[in-house]
C-alpha cells in the first residue's frame, strides 16, 4: 500500500502541529524530573548532614556542659577531720562514762560506737559533732533514749553551747 501524496502531507501536517506540543511535553518531564531529583536526593541529603552535624555538635556540647558542671561541683569540701562522741546524762546534762572512746577521725566509726553505746547505756543519750579548728561544734547526729522533743532539744542546746534553741521552745 502504497500512501498518496494527499494523504502524507495530511499526516505530516497533524504530526507538524503537534511538534509545540511535543516540546512542551518533554520540556515539562524533563523540568519535573529535574525537580523531583532536586527535592528528593539533593536537598534532602543536604538537610540532613546540616541537622546530623548540628546534632552532633549539640551532643557534644550537652557533654562538655556537664563535664565542666561535674568538675565544679566536685571540687575538694572541707571534711572535718576529727569527731567527738558527746554524753548525756538522764536530766540531759553532759557527762562522763569513764573507757569510752569519744575521739574518732572517721564519720563511720564515730556513728557505729555511737550506735553501740547507745545499746550498752540506753540511759544515756549521745550525739555526733565535728572538731574543727576554728570553728564552733557542728552536729552530725543525735540518739536520744526519749522522742521527747524537748529533751532534745535541750541536747542540742547543750552541744552546740546556745540556749537560743531553748528559749525559742519555752515560747510555743
Amino acid at each position: 500500500m502504497k500512501l498518496r501524496r494527499c494523504e502524507f502531507m495530511k499526516i505530516s501536517k497533524l504530526f507538524g502541529n503537534l511538534k509545540p506540543f511535543a516540546i512542551t511535553y518533554i520540556s515539562v518531564i524533563a523540568f519535573s524530573n529535574f525537580v523531583f531529583v532536586l527535592f528528593s536526593q539533593t536537598v534532602r541529603d543536604i538537610i540532613w548532614s546540616f541537622f546530623k552535624d548540628a546534632g552532633g555538635i549539640v551532643i557534644l556540647g550537652m557533654v562538655f556542659l556537664f563535664a565542666l558542671a561535674w568538675l565544679f561541683k566536685a571540687r575538694p569540701h572541707k571534711i572535718p577531720k576529727q569527731y567527738q562522741v558527746i554524753v548525756f546524762d538522764i536530766f540531759g546534762k553532759e557527762s562522763q562514762i569513764d573507757g569510752l572512746r569519744t575521739e574518732f577521725k572517721n564519720h563511720d566509726v564515730a556513728w557505729s560506737f555511737m550506735k553501740f553505746y547507745k545499746k550498752s547505756y540506753p540511759l544515756h543519750s549521745f550525739a555526733m559533732v565535728t572538731k574543727q579548728k576554728n570553728s564552733p561544734k557542728k552536729l552530725f547526729s543525735n540518739i536520744s533514749k526519749s522522742t521527747n522533743i524537748e529533751f532534745t532539744i535541750y541536747n542540742l542546746s547543750v552541744i552546740l553551747g546556745s540556749n537560743l534553741l531553748l528559749e525559742n521552745t519555752k515560747k510555743t
